[in-house]
């Protein structure tokens, strides 16, 4: 999922919806029984600077399928911070949309609900096959084992942005590549009202994406192989604590990010507040910001070692968007045919330049426009060292509990108040208190 969205808090809403039937979208239908549908209705996720830029951004392509195919789409540009509530009402009140965006994260939390059009073979088929996309996208759309729920549509990765001007007036040549590195070159850009590094210390989403790779980087994962939260081990605590610590210990981002959820780091780094920033796919929230490409660098997020790869070289989550379909809804063929047109080459690449994206379709990626540097390092990460998050059935509530407890703790740090290893495993063991019983 892309950074500015703020995680919904859905843990009641989702044990509503996993103990009911699933309902689907409603699309209004012209004519008699007999005539296909003519309009399908589509919840989009905020991806652009704002929901009006959203809106320049697809109506013109929803106008270009309607011509083609006579179906006309209703765009709903829906906010972060309501997106995941209106998703889990829509399926138990069946008062939802015909294809929608969900966080990738999200993806086995919502199959787990019944209401998502499995992408078995046959509806594969339907859009050009399976084997379109690329792995690492096929990677976050459910759980293992099972058809998947949603089809990829925008990839992302994390990449530290940074900008060259307030480097090279602090005599730092090269972007840090480790986390120690990252610490001393803060420390040094932090001064005359400017700082470091920023964040969004009060976005529980943005905060379960970092504690998730600084866990992964200390050995950990938050569930057990079983599929059982797993949040107070050694790993998972030191993962937690070394983020909050840039803030609480290491002193390079600002005590006034603790209250951050809305995109204001980004801000802050086009305007050069920051000199560094942890973003997925930035370029094109900075450019809407007034802010040129040629002021900043893209190099891969610090890990301990300097080197990213696999294991505790992980230095992103799979993050993207995905494209799904309620099964109940009454325009099956229009939805399919939706799909296939916002994954067809075309829409992939117009779509994933718009939002400075990668496209999660093969023959698109490879194309010369997301061959740029920038684009070379979120490709790089996303093929070689970046993990899906966990694509357990209670995946939403995780992204919730965990991230909450970050924001609790970036407001210790914030307030002046101690964090300290047992003050880290005693608000991951409330998050996990939270978690469903099984």
């Amino acid at each position: 999922m892309r950074s500015i969205r703020a995680a919904a808090v859905g843990a009641v809403t989702m044990s509503l919806a996993l103990a009911a039937s699933a309902c689907g979208g409603g699309s209004s239908t012209d004519g008699g029984p007999d005539d296909s549908p003519k309009t399908l209705t589509y919840w989009a996720s905020n991806q652009g600077a704002s929901i009006e830029v959203d809106k320049k951004v697809l109506q013109p392509e929803l106008d270009k399928f309607e011509k083609q195919t006579g179906i006309e789409v209703k765009l709903e540009v829906v906010p972060w911070s309501d997106l995941l509530n209106r998703i889990l009402t829509a399926t138990t009140s069946g008062q939802g949309p015909d294809v929608l965006n969900i966080g990738n994260t999200w993806s086995a939390s919502l199959q787990a609900t019944g209401a998502l059009l499995p992408w078995d073979a046959k509806n594969f088929a339907a859009i050009g096959g399976r084997d379109r996309f690329v792995d690492s996208a096929l990677g976050s759309t459910g759980a293992q084992g099972k058809e998947p729920a949603a089809v990829p549509l925008y990839s992302m990765a994390y990449a530290l942005y940074y900008n060259k001007q307030m480097f090279a007036d602090a005599g730092i040549s090269k972007p840090p590549a480790t986390w120690a590195e990252l610490v001393a070159d803060g420390k040094k850009l932090s001064k005359d009202g400017k700082w470091g590094l920023g964040t969004e210390g009060s976005n529980p989403s943005e905060n379960i994406h970092h504690a998730f790779v600084f866990a992964k980087q200390h050995g950990a994962d938050f569930f057990t192989a079983e599929g059982k939260p797993d949040f107070t081990g050694d790993g998972a605590v030191a993962g937690v604590k070394q983020y909050v610590d840039l803030m609480a210990k290491d002193e390079v981002i600002a005590p006034g990010n603790a209250e951050y959820a809305q995109n204001q780091s980004v801000s802050d780094f086009a305007k050069g507040k920051n000199a560094m920033l942890l973003w997925q796919s930035a370029s094109a929230n900075l450019k809407s910001q007034g802010m040129s490409e040629d002021d900043y660098g893209i190099a891969p997020v610090p890990v301990q070692s300097g080197t990213p790869g696999t294991g505790t070289a992980v230095n992103s989550m799979v993050a993207g968007i995905n494209l799904a379909v309620f099964k109940n809804t009454d325009n099956l063929d229009g939805a399919t045919k939706f799909v296939k047109f916002m994954t067809g080459d075309a829409e992939q690449k117009i779509l994933n330049t718009a939002y400075s994206s990668i496209p999660p379709v093969k023959t698109a990626q490879s194309d010369a426009a997301f061959n740029t540097p920038a684009n070379a390092v979120l490709k790089e990460t996303l093929a070689g060292s970046a993990a899906a998050l966990p694509q357990v059935a209670d995946e939403s509530q995780f992204e919730t509990a965990v991230g909450t407890a970050v924001k609790e703790l970036f407001a210790d740090a914030a307030a002046g108040r101690a964090v300290t290893t047992e003050s880290v495993r005693a608000k991951l063991e409330k998050a996990q208190q939270q978690m469903p019983a099984k």
